[in-house]
């Protein structure tokens, strides 16, 4: 008779014995995903651990950090963390690298860069600690559940999923450990050494947070409409199209302004890519959309969906937007709708640092889908506040101008002047198209010329381009 007495949850470890257990040693890379965004809470919990067992001179590769990340100051402070990599930053902890708390300057990649850097090991992670929404015993794991016991969803992996394939050691926790063979899953049991059972992976009510929001705000609304009137005169309106949105309340807000045309013209998407919203999956149930493309749920909606509908597709970073890929979503894309915090004259935008030189945002897909879309629109008011949104120069580099085609603002379209052709298009249908000199005047004449930022000489960070050259370089800011 054959012995079938194996351990079967060999895998299942407390969280210090799967840290002791990978080897993890002073000076490595460890990695995490954002897919709970604000209400994240593996990243803080390992960290706190790695801490408390004296680890030190850690590299956190993180797909994008926000504010729920603040208590990484105190282990930057303490040397249990010496370097960051990211997409984004925002609240506290960015505030004060904004400062010049670290000695190494955090490296920002896309999330596109991001993974072919882990492909290709320009990014090497030693140990990966990804949180899934369940897990069984072998190391299935999922960003939704379907048992009794579920706590959690965040929806798609996909920033996760470079992380399970190449890192040398990868650790699962999860606030649901169900029963053997975990399906369908996101992540194979294949590529996981260790399985964490924890109290709670995240707080799922978080994950539609800062920049994703339903807009009720006037101003969103009237740059949202004129976006959707440039999309119908652009020429790329049309059976089959693709479309994605970014974050901001007026680009997520463009797909309510098309979806009447759709119907009154009987005109269909092929797919919706990115992170994907509860409009997105309202039109797909409508028959709108054919197929979700989701590498981030952006709310619950979107999550719930991808766990029931088999055309709603989870993609890996790298079948998202890495530019190497050659299968990868976005070479496949239309139309982008992206919101700015800058857009200068020359159509480079910035989204990462403020108008007063603090972190506060992410690149996210920004430049990937800017680069490889057929329409990429940029989505922006003239000022906020009493600040300038057009301006000469960007404060940082983000996705240069020959990758924006568009920039919509209240007080006029900007079309950039390689797409001519685009150019007659939207004025033959009746839309006001200005330069970019005349925003920026215009925005000048409100708020008159805005003071030189006080920078100082540390480089506190260093933006990369898609194709792994360097973009530019965030120096600290001296007083905010």
């Amino acid at each position: 008779m054959k012995n079938n007495n194996i351990n079967r949850n060999v895998k299942v470890v407390t969280l210090e014995k799967a840290i002791r257990n990978t080897g993890l040693k002073d000076g490595m890379t460890i990695s995490f995903h954002h897919h709970f965004r604000g209400g994240d809470k593996v990243l803080n919990l390992v960290v706190d651990k790695l801490a408390e067992m004296g680890f030190k001179n850690l590299h956190v590769a993180a797909s994008s950090l926000s504010d729920v990340h603040e208590p990484l100051i105190k282990h930057i402070e303490n040397g249990v963390v010496t370097q960051l990599s990211t997409s984004g930053l925002r609240g506290e902890l960015a505030r004060r690298i904004s400062h010049g708390l670290m000695e190494k300057p955090v490296i920002f990649r896309s999330h596109g860069y991001r993974g072919t850097a882990i492909a290709t090991g320009e990014l090497h992670i030693d140990v990966a600690f990804l949180g899934a929404s369940s897990c069984d015993p072998a190391g299935n794991a999922c960003g939704f559940s379907r048992s009794e016991n579920a706590k959690s969803i965040c929806g798609s992996l996909g920033y996760a999923l470079p992380d399970a394939r190449y890192a040398d050691k990868v650790v699962i926790l999860t606030d649901d450990l169900v029963a053997y063979p975990n399906t369908p899953n996101a992540i194979s049991e294949h590529d996981v050494d260790y399985v964490v059972e924890v109290e709670s992976v995240g707080d799922s009510s978080k994950i539609a947070s800062g920049a994703i929001r339903d807009t009720k705000n006037p101003r969103d609304i009237l740059l949202a409409k004129q976006a959707a009137k440039v999309i119908l005169a652009s020429g790329y309106f049309k059976d089959g199209f693709s479309i994605q949105t970014g974050t901001g309340g007026a680009s997520l807000a463009v797909v309510k302004y098309i979806r009447e045309r759709m119907i009154q013209d009987g005109i269909k998407a092929s797919f919706a890519l990115g992170g994907i919203t509860a409009h997105m999956v309202k039109m797909h149930e409508e028959g709108l959309i054919d197929r979700l493309i989701d590498v981030q749920s952006f709310d619950r909606v979107a999550a719930e969906s991808l766990m029931h509908d088999p055309m709603h597709k989870e993609v890996s970073a790298n079948e998202y937007a890495a530019g190497d890929e050659t299968g990868s979503a976005t070479h496949y894309l239309d139309i982008v709708i992206l919101s700015a915090l800058e857009v200068d004259v020359n159509f480079n935008v910035n989204v990462l640092v403020g108008s007063d030189g603090i972190i506060r945002g992410a690149i996210g897909g920004h430049q990937d889908t800017a680069a490889d879309s057929a329409l990429s629109i940029i989505v922006c008011p003239l000022l906020r506040g009493r600040i300038p949104c057009v301006v000469d120069k960007v404060t940082t580099l983000i996705t240069p101008g020959k990758s924006v085609d568009v920039v919509v603002t209240e007080y006029g379209i900007g079309v950039n002047p390689n797409r001519p052709e685009l150019a007659e298009a939207l004025k033959a249908a009746g839309l006001n198209i200005v330069s970019m000199e005349y925003l920026r005047d215009r925005a000048k004449k409100v708020i008159g010329e805005a003071a030189p930022l006080p920078f100082g000489d540390k480089v506190v960070g260093v933006v990369m381009n898609r194709d792994g050259s360097v973009l530019d370089e965030i120096k600290n800011i001296v007083e905010d």
